[in-house]
């Protein structure tokens, strides 16, 4: 084929041999724009990825500074940390998203009441209603206001909620991962909330379920069971492998045993850009120096 090229060029003008060859240039510039238009384009997904992702970080650790200072004010009002149990006091799935949710706004988003015991149902040790117009004035906060919070409904995230009451509130973080189920809008992932357990001395990466670790992945672990909101069959890399969550918040200044970070307060945890808890781009309210093996 190329020699017959050639011998068709020979027999030509020297005028049309100039735009023959013109013209195939023309297109192999062409071609090589094209091809880098195409190795562009198949980039760009983590091209967008890297260019959001330290927005999304700055946003992410100031709602969870934010989030830091009211449950302080919640502490200086009550003299406690809201409690981050997996359950309620009547053994109902209550976890530590939902009561960090309450501790900050209240189950209706209208303020927490004083007598709460953080039962999944808004009622105190005497069955009474907390939640209600009548209590309104006996309120504390909302410490959040409500048109910032990113405060959801769980059914309005997750299209089965598993244990759970779909109507209970959870505050969602800034990753936007997630379709709002109603309205279609870009919302978070909740925010995840530890209480640390100052009787205890633990912090034990081969054995998630030691009794002595000072904090329980369990707070949250039937939350992310529920999977990844739009992607049926995904899961999280936190719930496949606890051990995860104490290789993340471990201290890693402190070289000679294992300490979690803020080990006489709370750990806060968001998933991050990817909408994965367990992944490189989580954000804590501490200094995360994990790297994922």
């Amino acid at each position: 084929m190329r020699t017959k090229f050639v011998v068709n060029m020979v027999g030509q003008s020297p005028t049309l041999q100039r735009l023959t060859s013109r013209g195939l240039s023309s297109a192999i510039v062409l071609l090589s724009l094209l091809l880098i238009v195409l190795a562009f384009l198949l980039a760009l997904p983590k091209i967008l990825h890297c260019s959001h992702v330290p927005d999304v970080r700055a946003k992410q650790w100031a709602q969870l500074r934010t989030i830091d200072t009211v449950l302080d004010l919640f502490k200086s009002e009550f003299d406690y940390y809201p409690p981050s149990d997996a359950f309620d006091p009547a053994g109902k799935p209550y976890c530590g998203a939902m009561k960090l949710c309450e501790a900050a706004m209240g189950q209706d988003l209208m303020g927490v009441h004083p007598r709460s015991r953080f039962r999944r149902d808004g009622t105190d040790d005497s069955g009474n209603s907390l939640y209600d117009s009548n209590t309104l004035k006996l309120r504390k906060g909302p410490y959040l206001p409500i048109e910032n919070a990113n405060a959801h409904h769980l059914k309005d995230l997750y299209k089965g909620v598993g244990p759970f009451d779909g109507n209970d509130y959870v505050i969602c973080d800034e990753g936007r991962r997630v379709t709002h189920i109603g309205t279609g809008r870009r919302v978070g992932m909740p925010t995840l909330y530890y209480k640390a357990r100052t009787s205890k001395s633990a912090h034990d990466i081969n054995d998630p379920n030691n009794p002595e670790n000072i904090y329980d992945y369990r707070d949250n672990h039937a939350l992310l069971a529920l999977g990844v909101p739009g992607k049926p069959g995904q899961k999280h890399p936190l719930y496949d492998d606890p051990r995860i969550f104490y290789e993340m918040t471990r201290d890693y200044k402190v070289t000679k045993v294992s300490r979690p970070n803020r080990a006489d307060t709370f750990i806060l945890l968001s998933a991050g850009w990817d909408g994965l808890y367990g992944t490189q781009d989580d954000v804590g309210n501490f200094d995360m120096r994990w790297k994922p093996k």
